[in-house]
């Protein structure tokens, strides 16, 4: 692609608001290229980021959107055949390519590439990294799968020689079924975990290791994995890399870990060991310990790097977050409101272990919208009904457009609410956004700590939310 690159000037991106996609127009507007891109049902954040970037979005999907005739059409993996656009693209044979092979050769090729890879845990990890090495001064690139909020951006375009990128297992177009992360010429590679998920396009979990295999395969001899000891999977993993493996976690048999760990209010204090010895004293604003060992990866791969303790120290006291982790989105009346992309099992237990943690007198609420391709179904019919164990009050939205599932294969929220009813948690099942607000503000006391996790929109119910709040409060 390189080949062509000087030549092409007006680029096209179909299903422009995917949080990659988006920024990857950025990227490209960055570079000097006119972008344009369009997409349906759009919200916040990615089209609010897109229009203040400039960047002409179309509602809907058109051919009269690649008129007059693009140079280039980028692809996102959320497109399949029948969309208008694409059609006229293959119709016309105009040139085209996905997401992941146009950040390959326009942007990764000759730079050092750091993946951050796993089933949790990078999007964090990845603005984590990124993070220290900026304010090293080491100007690196990246592109994340979030707004990172000590840049207020998903990417960078840095003069460094280092590039970060967050690693989708997911796959790239509807032309290329294998996973993005293959793409991305991986020189480190951070591995944070590996379980179960996308099960729209994953048959079990052995095929999801599969696509983790081809990654480790790819790393060079003189590269290095970075692997979280505490998975016995990755463990199994890494024992197929060709390159050197540096593990980290919170138990004794990784190279890298933690002691000490404090969860204040405001903040988590732990002490750094590497081969059992005193490395380090790190602070960070991130909750749980989860984040912790996120933190660890960046510290073992910043360390790699070159970075000494002291600067990595500094680096990550003054990280900030990542839109929509954890993000506190407002508090009325005492009463706090979180927004978290929690959407798989495993991650819904640690996000609500770490709000527990941080603040352990207080009343947690729980409301989840199953959205994601994987949460609708009911591969996780069990595991939904065990990781609200840390909340006090679970509320579950009535699936997302249940219509696209085959009723057999769909998650049955009513057995979830009964089943964690029997736990002697209070439970119950909102039909809307709109419902779930009328039945939960008359019962929000002050102290409350409201956890909302979807991966999508949920239609608002946020701000719906804090509204509705600060009106009680007049």
């Amino acid at each position: 692609m390189n080949s062509y690159a000087s030549s092409v000037r007006r680029i096209h991106l179909i299903g422009i608001c995917g949080t990659a996609m988006a920024s990857l127009a950025g990227m490209l507007q960055t570079k000097g290229y006119q972008v344009a891109g369009s997409d349906q049902g759009v919200y916040p954040p990615m089209s609010t980021f897109l229009e203040r970037l400039g960047i002409q979005l179309f509602e809907g999907f058109s051919e009269k959107h690649l008129v007059p005739r693009p140079d280039l059409v980028v692809v996102g993996n959320v497109v399949s055949r029948g969309n208008p656009e694409v059609e006229h693209t293959l119709n016309e044979k105009i040139r085209y390519a996905s997401m992941a092979e146009v950040l390959k050769e326009f942007f990764i090729r000759g730079k050092r590439s750091c993946v951050i890879a796993g089933t949790h845990g990078k999007t964090t990890t990845t603005s984590l990294l990124v993070w220290l090495l900026e304010a090293a001064g080491l100007d690196p690139s990246f592109l994340a799968g979030g707004i990172a909020e000590n840049f207020g951006s998903s990417f960078k375009i840095g003069d460094g020689d280092l590039f970060v990128i967050e690693g989708d297992e997911y796959d790239t177009a509807f032309f290329d079924k294998g996973p993005k992360f293959l793409h991305y010429l991986p020189e480190r590679v951070i591995l944070n975990n590996c379980e179960f998920d996308h099960a729209d396009i994953y048959s079990d979990f052995e095929a999801v290791k599969t696509s983790f295999r081809r990654l480790i395969n790819i790393i060079p001899s003189r590269g290095k994995l970075i692997a979280c000891w505490d998975e016995s999977v990755v463990r199994e993993l890494s024992g197929k890399a060709f390159c050197p493996v540096e593990s980290f976690g919170l138990s004794s048999g990784a190279r890298w870990t933690a002691q000490s760990l404090r969860f204040l209010e405001t903040t988590t204090r732990f002490e750094v060991l590497r081969n059992g010895i005193p490395w380090g004293s790190f602070e960070t604003p991130l909750a749980g310990s989860f984040n912790v060992k996120n933190c660890l990866a960046a510290i073992a791969c910043a360390s790699d790097l070159g970075m000494s303790a002291t600067s990595i120290a500094q680096g990550l006291q003054t990280f900030k977050n990542v839109k929509r982790r954890l993000e506190v989105r407002g508090e009325t009346s005492g009463i706090t409101v979180f927004d978290d992309f929690a959407h798989h099992p495993t991650a819904i237990h640690e996000t609500l272990a770490a709000v527990k943690a941080r603040y352990p007198g207080s009343r947690l609420w729980a409301i989840f919208e199953p959205r994601s391709a994987t949460s609708r179904r009911n591969v996780f019919q069990k595991e939904f009904a065990e990781c609200f164990r840390n909340a006090d009050r679970v509320v579950l939205c009535s699936l997302f457009a249940p219509e696209k599932l085959e009723a057999s294969l769909r998650l049955d929220v009513a057995q979830i609410v009964q089943e964690l009813r029997a736990q002697g948690i209070q439970a119950s099942q909102g039909e809307s956004a709109d419902a779930i607000v009328q039945e939960v503000v008359p019962q929000l006391q002050t102290g409350d700590k409201v956890v909302i996790m979807s991966n999508g929109g949920f239609d608002g119910i946020h701000q719906k939310l804090l509204n509705a709040l600060m009106k009680m409060s007049l």
